[in-house]
């Protein structure tokens, strides 16, 4: 059986310790929390959203287009969709326009258009249809005070690194 004064003493011991732990742990907090201030997270703003996930996607899409690519171009149109719908849901509202709203009325029947063109197989339709797209991105800009940004049907050089012809049947 335990005697009651070492009973005694380890609870001392017991007690000492714990307060001991816990007045280190909060001087290393306070030392932290002084010494280096959590940074702000990263938000990205509308622009480097639209740099990040739009542009390369129209990019992309009319680089599969142009080398008839259509099971691409088909990926390509979906993802440029979901890149206006996540930046919609991250930036609901830009200076005063609904982002969601705004990206509906200027791109649903362009991009309807080409995926009409797309499932048709059209390459002329296509290059019609992208146009129309391409005019709606930059009736966009203008739109939302940013005339200066101008999109274009983008030329073979854009992503050299990426093979935009049909993969050859094997």
């Amino acid at each position: 059986m335990i005697r009651p004064r070492i009973l005694l003493a380890l609870a001392s011991l017991a007690a000492a310790g714990i307060a001991a732990a816990a007045a280190a742990v909060a001087a290393t907090a306070a030392s932290v929390a002084t010494a280096s201030p959590a940074a702000a997270p990263y938000v990205p703003s509308f622009g480097d959203l639209m740099t990040m996930a739009v542009q390369p996607r129209h990019t992309k899409l009319g680089l599969a287009g142009q080398a008839r690519n259509w099971t691409y171009a088909t990926y390509e149109l979906n993802e440029l969709r979901n890149a206006f719908a996540r930046i919609a849901r991250t930036i609901p509202v830009y200076r005063t326009a609904k982002t969601a709203e705004l990206f509906t009325a200027m791109t649903q029947a362009p991009l309807s258009a080409v995926s009409a063109a797309i499932t048709a197989r059209d390459a002329t339709t296509f290059r019609a249809a992208y146009a129309q797209l391409t005019a709606a991105c930059n009736a966009c800009h203008v739109s939302l005070d940013h005339a200066a940004i101008v999109i274009r049907v983008p030329s073979r050089d854009d992503f050299s690194d990426q093979r935009f012809d049909p993969a050859p049947r094997g």
